[in-house]
């Protein structure tokens, strides 16, 4: 096995934290944010839609 340098292997120790970290951010933090204003946002599109044209199925026959 090769020989790592002490600074090395501390800079590997940090990185892999950070990475960690970053991971835990964006699974738990960043994606489900986006991804809840993802379908808010089409339900608020589809609510306004049929807003002006009406609510979908057969035309109603008078």
């Amino acid at each position: 096995m090769a020989y790592i340098p002490e600074h090395q292997r501390k800079d590997r120790r940090l990185s892999r934290r950070g990475e960690v970290l970053a991971f835990l951010v964006l699974a738990f933090g960043v994606w489900p944010i986006i991804a809840i204003g993802t379908v808010a946002s089409y339900g608020f599109i589809v609510w306004f839609y049929q807003m002006i044209f009406g609510p979908p199925g057969p035309p109603s026959v008078h």
